[in-house]
């Protein structure tokens, strides 16, 4: 027996006495194990070694090696891989990928795979004690919900109360960003996103479903009164019922109208669960079903993030204001910030709890000296929370205004021209569609004026200012047309990623709306390919307009 067959014998031998005897000590862990008859196993396929569990009326029965008649089989490619993949401290990333590579693999009914594994991991926490009681008689818990952390209380099995966490000296220390002689720490306290702060109230709303429920005057074997719906009221059935009305109605359906007739579709971020998970039990549902499945827009991050790492080479992490960012850098380095179509404080704070809101705060500091720039136009949140300069171009024209902060940053050599020559491909074209060689209309600040109705002479300002700040950055909701130029002021040092720069800070609807259009229109009316290609860039990018996207390229096609 090699070293790793060992290893892993030896870890699944203390899997084995650790079953044994949390079932020994704790009540509770010893009833779970009445739950369930199978035969469970892990086993080495290329060694042919491993140690199974046998489950049968409480009573636990372990042994080595592999059984062919087991309800339940976790398989590793090979020793080695096993004992790395259940060496504490587990990282669940290194199990997902080789599950995703067929390396590591589970046999067996659903149900008992579940209850099995389920099992386990329960072995590792029986016993255990959580919660800090509280002087009230309540206890109280750390939850993580997907609006931010929670302090829960809980009393005779009912939630009381939920506050954000705070921090004592038990905990460890804050994190702090030293920035131009100032030193700043966040709060001893999380933050919560605005819906995180209902949580009790979902749970215990007198609107929440908890049964079965079918309307009143529907008979699925009779009269179903379809002119009701939203009218009648509704009566609790049973699961049994409800399991019954379900599945005999997909039956009638096919019968009656074919195979393809149910659709199915899922959302781009898939819910938690097993059912809503769509990568597991609900593609095994609808493919033994039979269903037409709903291919959705790939619109959500893994076009924009994973698709621009490989494009750009970089990782939108750099500029995304929450829940990543380069906010050390921005504070320390940054002498203007141009938020574009980006509110922040409204469209950010949904899974980062509106952290983000902390930092940004601190950009109200005079002694940081960085300026804020809002260009939206809806005065957003953001604006409101953070002082600044505001550009309000008419919806669905703010593309223009883009092209005219380009046209001055080219016509005065504003921009890193070693940076353009070297990491674009179609700049002059561009450039000669800016300066009007191409169609006969320079992209000048008062050319974008009529457009927009922002002033030439802020515009002209506001691409001076820009150009010539040692730093600049801005955080985008939805990237305009002069981004895809990748021009960038020719005094940004090299931590500057200026007009490249794009980030997840999601626009509102106006503003996302302005850039998309005047994306489109720039598609449409240009003669120009590499305007084509970079107003078919930007468009792209923002979720919600795809559709338009569409028709605009199929329109400009030569």
């Amino acid at each position: 027996m090699n070293l790793a067959a060992f290893k892993l014998s030896l870890i699944l031998l203390g899997l084995s006495w650790l079953l044994k005897y949390q079932a020994w000590r704790h009540p509770e862990f010893r009833a779970r194990t009445k739950e369930k008859n199978l035969t469970a196993q892990f086993i080495a396929r290329d060694e042919e070694i491993g140690r199974w569990f046998k489950f049968e009326n409480g009573k636990m029965t372990l042994g080595a090696g592999v059984r062919k008649d087991a309800d339940v089989t976790v398989a590793f490619k090979n020793a080695a891989l096993g004992a790395s993949l259940l060496t504490p401290p587990i990282n669940w990333l290194d199990q997902i990928n080789a599950q995703k590579e067929f390396q590591l693999t589970v046999e067996g009914d659903d149900g008992l795979v579940n209850w099995f594994a389920q099992t386990v991991m329960a072995a590792q926490s029986a016993g255990l004690k959580f919660g800090t009681p509280m002087p009230d008689g309540s206890v109280r818990y750390c939850n993580m919900a997907n609006g931010g952390p929670l302090f829960v209380y809980v009393k005779d099995g009912k939630i009381i109360r939920t506050t954000p966490i705070e921090f004592d000296e038990s905990d460890g220390a804050s994190w702090t960003i030293e920035a131009r002689g100032l030193k700043l720490t966040p709060p001893r306290k999380t933050t919560l996103a605005p819906h995180g702060q209902n949580c009790k109230s979902i749970i215990y709303s007198p609107d929440r479903l908890l049964y079965p429920m079918k309307r009143v005057d529907f008979d699925p074997k009779g009269e179903r009164n379809p002119q009701n719906r939203g009218k009648s009221g509704y009566v609790r059935i049973s699961w049994d019922e409800a399991l019954d009305i379900v599945a005999n109605e997909i039956k009638r359906q096919k019968l009656t109208y074919g195979p393809g007739s149910i659709a199915c579709s899922h959302g781009s971020h898939h819910t938690w669960g097993n059912v809503g998970y769509y990568l597991s039990a609900l593609f095994r549902f609808i493919n033994a079903v039979g269903m037409t499945r709903v291919h959705h827009n790939p619109d959500s991050w893994e076009g924009w993030y994973w698709g621009a790492a490989h494009h750009w080479g970089y990782t939108l992490r750099v500029g995304q204001s929450e829940t990543y960012g380069t906010v050390e850098d921005c504070l320390q380095n940054c002498d203007m910030i141009v938020f574009w179509s980006a509110d922040p404080e409204t469209t950010s704070g949904s899974y980062g709890a509106q952290e983000g809101t902390v930092r940004r705060q601190w950009l109200k500091n005079p002694k940081l000296g960085i300026k804020v720039v809002h260009i939206d136009p809806y005065y957003n949140s953001s604006a409101q929370f953070l002082p600044g300069k505001w550009f309000a171009p008419r919806p669905t024209t703010s593309v223009a205004m883009a092209m005219a902060i380009a046209y001055v940053w080219i016509k005065e050599g504003l921009y890193d021209k070693e940076y353009v020559a070297t990491h674009t491909v179609g700049f002059d074209k561009w450039k000669a569609y800016l300066l009007g060689e191409e169609d006969g209309i320079p992209k000048t600040p008062e050319w974008q004026e009529k457009e927009t109705g922002v002033p030439a002479k802020d515009v002209r300002a506001l691409a001076r200012e820009w150009g010539r700040k040692r730093v600049s950055r801005r955080a985008v909701g939805a990237t305009a047309t002069a981004a895809r130029a990748a021009i960038r002021p020719a005094s940004s040092g090299r931590a500057s990623w200026c007009a490249l720069r794009r980030c997840r800070a999601s626009a509102s609807r106006a503003s996302t709306w302005a850039i998309c259009n005047g994306a489109a229109r720039s598609i449409s009316t240009s003669t120009s390919p590499a305007i084509r290609k970079a107003a078919c860039r930007a468009t792209w990018r923002t979720r919600r307009c795809r559709s338009r996207f569409i028709s605009a390229c199929r329109s400009s096609r030569p």
